[in-house]
């Protein structure tokens, strides 16, 4: 058998200030060992139950965070942006189910760790037919697609009540911190997590075999609506011709199913952050 595990960075455990989340933080190699830890822990138990190869896509920001010294021989690692179908990267070749790691809440939730959908600086929302989605059910939808169900999701605490506990509710849950600000949140110690995780992976294995498991599907066609931070990034978004402007920040769209609405998703915000960069050299 064959997992899928995608790894975020905002929902990890003591992760709380933006010198963790960047290439040159004051404190990134300290979030790096942290995911590092954490991803390491939930392959080798998916390992330990009866999974003979794990696809780790390493997704958050650049996609480089997760140190490889150590990486176990059943594990393959997807690395490196832009790329297809971004943070679930991999999830396609013939993976039987799916975990999300350092997952935060959509922008916009009270007191979570650097709430956020997808790209702070150019998405303010993303609709899914009706339906505002954290990167959680972005990705969900799209390894449902797929036909790869969302077993287990470990992050902030507000994720899982908000989302997880919403849309996949029979998925295992860990949260791995909770937030008392969107810079300050309380973790256990990283003995007591690992005992979660550990417990709630060979949970949610037990809940698979036992098809107690569900897919998360959007309904087609695939209705998506984006509202960005700022109106020159919709300009620019206008320029797709399946694209619909609605007003000043808002456009939409409709796709065939849910990879290709992600894969519209993800070049619109491409295109934002060329239109950032650009801006950036006129000044």
């Amino acid at each position: 058998m064959k997992a899928f595990i995608s790894v975020d960075l905002e929902g990890m455990p003591y992760i709380v200030i933006p010198g963790h989340l960047s290439l040159k933080g004051s404190l990134y190699k300290e979030a790096r060992k942290i995911a590092t830890k954490v991803t390491f822990i939930v392959a080798e138990e998916l390992y330990k139950n009866g999974f003979d190869e794990v696809v780790v896509a390493d997704s958050h920001g650049p996609m480089v965070n997760l140190l490889v010294d150590n990486l176990p021989e059943y594990v393959e690692l997807v690395r490196g942006y832009p790329r297809p179908v971004s943070m679930v990267a991999g999830v396609e070749e013939g993976c039987d189910v799916a975990l999300f790691l350092g997952y935060h809440a959509k922008f916009g939730t009270t007191r979570s760790s650097f709430d956020h959908t997808y790209s702070g600086g150019t998405i303010n929302k993303l609709e899914i037919n009706g339906n505002a989605v954290s990167e959680f059910l972005l990705n969900g939808y799209a390894a449902g697609e797929l036909k790869v169900p969302v077993i287990l999701v470990a992050g902030d605490a507000q994720l899982l009540e908000d989302d997880v506990e919403k849309y996949a509710p029979w998925a295992e849950t860990v949260p791995l911190k909770r937030s008392l600000s969107r810079v300050a949140a309380k973790s256990q110690s990283m003995v007591r997590i690992e005992k979660n995780l550990r417990k709630a992976v060979a949970r949610a294995v037990v809940n698979y075999r036992k098809n107690k498991v569900k897919l998360l599907t959007a309904k087609k066609p695939v209705r998506v609506k984006m509202t960005f931070q700022r109106s020159h990034f919709a300009d620019v978004a206008e320029s797709l011709p399946m694209v619909n402007r609605i007003d000043g920040l808002n456009v939409e769209y409709e796709a065939s199913d849910m990879i290709e609405g992600y894969k519209i998703f993800e070049l619109l915000v491409l295109a934002a952050h060329g239109t950032t960069y650009l801006l950036e050299l006129r000044k």
